[in-house]
């Protein structure tokens, strides 16, 4: 007789009141009073970029011994939509850099020779990236349009960081109906953070990490442009934990794995007209956010990075000689430093935003204990603010 599964417990943490409870329910890292340079957009996420949208499906369900196909479940699936629910009709120009590639970005070789991203960013565990891809393509299907030959033709971009030391990866749990889910429910506004999504099952620095976003609103006089972060972080150790310039994972000990063996995958977004080039380049400023959080991206660590403009719209179906707009490469230094600024604060906020977790086998992840990060950072002279209400 066929075993039954456990049931799945779904959450839709984006674009319904679910996520704003969510997104509400915990302080962020700057409500307690981590200092973080540069000055961010209204809802500090990706979605300050106007036409961003962020959905995502959470999985838990059961406890205890590891029972490969019935869990217990930590995991999840993100997606991100350049242009919200018309991003698989209007590409945005794009670029991607992997700083250490021991990990999968799908998608990324079209997007380096096209310099164009063709609907959703995807996040999900190691081993659903295929079933998310092919559900990417299903759900373009049903609501995109054929392209100019009459077919849907799509190499969807779905990344992945390993969750199983609290899932149960080779249960396959992610089914396709969770990335339609996932895309269904994005929405603008307030992002939710932590165990959510793609991230439900991640631990960075040895803490529960998770997603995480941030973002900076750059000056008037450096073009008044946006920049947004999301990331999906699951990577470095303890003792390399930096925050705000203070050994937090110092002062804070502890030991999951002993070595860097997870990830992290950054997607970066902007309304600053950048043509797939310039994107690369801030592609490659994400490692210098990572890295001002302790991080030195070791041998097991995948570190991928994606850069997306959505400016230039209507560019990529033109079939004529199309005219672009373009920063100049002079003027590219505040998007830079927006971009590390971001990165830093989002990878603190995912960690902020964790609870502790318990996952297959009983194993555990410690959430960042909030009063311990505020003494490290009194300790240090760097503590700004009393906590939030």
């Amino acid at each position: 007789m066929k075993k039954l599964r456990a049931p799945i417990f779904v959450l839709l943490l984006a674009g319904t009141p679910a996520a704003l409870v969510a997104a509400d329910a915990r302080p962020r890292a700057r409500d307690l009073g981590v200092p973080f340079d540069g000055a961010p957009g209204a809802n500090d996420a990706i979605t300050d970029v106007p036409g961003v949208e962020v959905g995502h499906t959470t999985l838990v369900s059961g406890n205890g011994k590891l029972v490969v196909g019935s869990g217990p479940v930590r995991t999840g699936v993100t997606a991100i939509l350049p242009r919200g629910k018309a991003s698989g009709d209007d590409a945005v120009f794009a670029g991607w850099f992997s700083q250490n590639g021991n990990g999968e970005m799908t998608g990324t070789t079209w997007v380096e020779e096209s310099g164009f991203l063709e609907g959703p960013i995807l996040l999900t565990n190691t081993h659903s990236v295929g079933v998310v891809r092919d559900a990417a393509i299903a759900w373009r299907v049903q609501h995109g349009k054929a392209d100019a030959s009459g077919y849907w033709w799509s190499l969807p971009v779905v990344a992945e960081t390993w969750d199983g030391f609290l899932n149960d990866i080779n249960g396959f749990h992610v089914k396709p109906e969770h990335v339609f889910q996932a895309l269904g429910s994005a929405a603008g506004g307030r992002v939710a953070e932590g165990s959510v999504g793609g991230g439900t099952g991640m631990i960075c620095y040895e803490f529960k990490g998770g997603i995480g976003t941030s973002s900076r609103k750059l000056a008037a006089k450096a073009g008044g442009y946006t920049v947004g972060v999301l990331v999906q972080c699951n990577c470095g150790r303890r003792s390399q934990l930096t925050v705000a310039g203070v050994p937090v994972g110092r002062e804070i000990p502890g030991t999951v794995y002993g070595e860097d063996t997870g990830s992290i995958i950054i997607a970066v977004a902007t309304d600053a007209p950048l043509l797939p080039h310039q994107l690369k380049r801030i592609a490659r400023r994400a490692t210098m956010g990572l890295a001002r959080t302790g991080s030195t991206s070791g041998n097991g660590s995948g570190d991928i990075f994606i850069a997306f403009s959505t400016a230039n719209a209507g560019a990529w179906e033109s079939k004529k000689p199309v005219s672009v707009a373009m920063v100049p490469n002079d003027d590219m230094g505040p998007l830079f430093e927006g971009t590390v600024e971001a990165v830093e604060e989002a990878i603190v906020n995912a960690m902020v935003a964790s609870d502790t977790m318990t996952g297959i086998n009983g194993n555990r992840a410690d959430g960042l204990p909030h009063d311990r990060l505020r003494a490290a950072l009194a300790k240090y002279g760097r503590l700004t603010t009393p906590p939030a209400q």
